[in-house]
């Protein structure tokens, strides 16, 4: 009888575009715009990862033996620290510190700097999906590295991961999601009368303070506004001392290579922009999303954070139909906003055999009070009961 079991060449790559952007595509069809080959290799072609970056781009492909198609992809990369991830381990990279133990470099499966979840197995079945599963911690193992992490993957890949031997970390993130609202004040309507009047109270300071705003998407979005974008997201950074993460040349090659997907609300006042939020749409699996991923501001304004991220993007996510409005990491101010706590999932591997269980001891732990911070996040929900 013969075997029908798949078998497939593996190859890692330094780089994107060394794959195909139609092949890589294919898989990626229905995992939205940040799994795309124009975003991933635009993130590598503006300098934001790479060399001199602490993010060296190790992309797995699986590729049928029998044809040499591609079969399946990670998106995976050498991190030489911690920042840009959204799931922090930096306690366990001290830990190892400690006990003379290098933790970095460690491999990750990420989209870089973005926390958002959804496909990292990029498969075109099943079986291949499993395959590539299996094939990360292999290759962790057989490069005697500290460790693998795969960071926001979908539940199904987070099982398949969890059988190739990762444990599975849990945490939460804080998600708005369309109930039909006919406008804001149909929104507004259905949340409790102490989070409709801060909302309300909120709104009136930016109002009050002289301040409009609109929202700007695709094509509309000019390339003076684009460099005040930057302008505001850098400042965000630098307030804290830090240096922005992404590069001015990758939002102009996200506004060419992806317009359809960047939203952007702009506030004003006095005929001049003083603030900027860049959002990202698009749809996944079949659902539209809009995805809040940068803000800041020149000016400083109460509630204008608030107004510009959260108020106008609802705003304009029931005019355009949208269904769920991702806020990013963390955030519990998120809840009286209407945003609610949802569900998400890493898988890592380590193959220090002794810290492998201590950190699966320590996630245990961390799994019993995610669950109680989410069950105790019920009982304060922003919506009128029933809502």
């Amino acid at each position: 009888m013969a075997d029908d079991t798949p078998r497939y060449r593996l190859q890692i790559i330094d780089s994107l575009a060394e794959v195909d952007a139609a092949d890589w595509d294919a898989l990626a069809a229905t995992a939205g715009c940040l799994l795309s080959h124009a975003f991933l290799h635009g993130l590598e072609a503006t300098g934001c990862v790479g060399e001199g970056t602490g993010w060296l781009p190790r992309h797995v492909l699986l590729r049928d033996e029998a044809d040499g198609s591609l079969a399946g992809a990670v998106p995976l990369y050498l991190k030489g620290h911690s920042y840009g991830e959204y799931v922090f381990d930096w306690a366990w990279a001290e830990a190892y510190e400690r006990h003379g133990l290098r933790y970095y470099p460690k491999w990750l499966s990420a989209i870089p700097f973005t926390p958002v979840g959804g496909t990292r197995l990029l498969a075109r079945d099943t079986a291949t999906r499993d395959a590539l599963a299996r094939a990360l911690p292999a290759i962790a193992e057989e490069s005697r590295l500290s460790s693998l992490h795969v960071l926001f993957p979908r539940e199904d890949e987070a099982r398949a991961l969890a059988e190739a031997g990762c444990m599975l970390r849990a945490d939460t993130q804080f998600h708005w999601r369309n109930a039909g609202w006919s406008g804001f004040e149909d929104f507004l309507a259905s949340l409790s009368q102490p989070k409709r009047k801060k909302i309300r109270a909120e709104r009136r300071k930016v109002q009050e303070a002289g301040v409009s705003t609109r929202v700007v998407s695709g094509g509309q979005i000019t390339p003076e506004q684009w460099s005040f974008f930057y302008t505001c997201y850098a400042a965000t950074y630098r307030l804290r001392g830090n240096d922005p993460y992404l590069t001015p040349d990758f939002f102009t090659h996200l506004g060419q290579a992806l317009p359809e997907h960047c939203v952007m609300a702009l506030a004003e006042r006095d005929g001049r922009q003083i603030a900027a939020c860049l959002l990202l749409s698009d749809i996944v699996e079949g659902e539209r999303r809009l995805y809040g991923r940068y803000w800041g501001a020149v000016a400083d304004v109460p509630c204008l954070h608030f107004e510009l991220s959260y108020y106008t993007p609802i705003a304009w996510a029931i005019a355009q139909g949208v269904s769920v409005i991702e806020g990013g990491a963390q955030g519990e101010h998120k809840l009286a906003r209407g945003f609610l706590p949802v569900p998400t999932r890493s898988a890592h591997w380590l193959a220090h055999p002794a810290f492998a269980q201590a950190v699966e001891d320590f996630l245990e732990r961390e799994s019993r009070g995610v669950e109680a911070y989410v069950a105790e996040l019920g009982g304060h929900s922003p919506f009128k009961h029933g809502a």
